[in-house]
Order: C-alpha cells, then sequence, then structure tokens
C-alpha cells in the first residue's frame, strides 16, 4: 500500500467516524428529547434536549469530516484547486458551526465571559438587584 492511499483510506475512516457521529447523536438526541419531555410534560424540555445533543453532535461530526478533508488534501492530492476547495469547505463548515454553537447556547460566544465566572456569582449573590447584607462594622451579629 503507498502512502497516497494509506491517507486516502485514512481520509475515509474519519468521514466514517464523522458519519457515525452524526448518526449516533441524532439518535441520543432523540431518545433523550423523549425522555425528556415524558418527564417534565412540556414539549419545550424536548426540544431544548434535542436541539442541544444533537447541535454538539453536528459540531463533532463537522469537526471530524474537516479532518477527513484536511487529511485527502494535504497527504493525497494537494493540488492548487484542491486546497481552493478545501479553504471553501473550511469556510462553510466554519460559518456552520459557528452558528450551530450561537443556537445551542443562545449567546454570541464573545458575550459568554459577561454571563459567567465572577460576574455570574455578583448576579447570584445580588439577588434581584439587591446588594448582599452585611452588618455594620463594630457589631455583633450574632445578637437577635
Amino acid at each position: 500500500m503507498t502512502f497516497t492511499e494509506a491517507m486516502n483510506r485514512a481520509a475515509q475512516v474519519f468521514e466514517g467516524v464523522g458519519a457515525g457521529v452524526l448518526a449516533v447523536g441524532f439518535v441520543l438526541s432523540l431518545v433523550l428529547a423523549v425522555r425528556d419531555w415524558k418527564r417534565s410534560g412540556r414539549a419545550a424540555e424536548g426540544y431544548r434536549a434535542m436541539k442541544e445533543v444533537f447541535g454538539g453532535a453536528l459540531l463533532l461530526g463537522l469537526e471530524i469530516l474537516v479532518a477527513a478533508d484536511l487529511i485527502r488534501t494535504v497527504a493525497v492530492a494537494p493540488t492548487f484547486k484542491n486546497v481552493a476547495v478545501l479553504g471553501l469547505i473550511v469556510l462553510i463548515r466554519t460559518f456552520l458551526s459557528f452558528s450551530l454553537q450561537i443556537e445551542i447556547d443562545g449567546i454570541l460566544p464573545w458575550r459568554k465571559a459577561l454571563g459567567s465566572g465572577g460576574t455570574g456569582i455578583g448576579r447570584a449573590v445580588r439577588g434581584a438587584g439587591q446588594k448582599p447584607s452585611r452588618p455594620p462594622s463594630g457589631t455583633d451579629d450574632s445578637s437577635p
């Protein structure tokens, strides 16, 4: 087996794994959606579960398929035309991944930091716009 044949076979394996991830992700998302729908009695919960699980499977599947395209283009047939096609495929899949991530999270990636970490803890401590209550300095808060 030549190097080109081996790399072509490796790309086929990646494509098969990517397709498998998509198929298993779809089935798993259906199962979890039905489970959540039955548990909560609300279709919205099932939809949320399916969106999150299948969206994650789509993202992973796209990444694996990009790896297959990279192997095939770089190792098997590194022509200018193939590299240009690969660039277009990566651009489209990157846009799809970005869009899927926004759909799953419901927030732009650069805005995620605004709702996590210390900011999220601060909001939880303050509650609904209230500042945390502290006893005045020099007083004993153990008295009734």
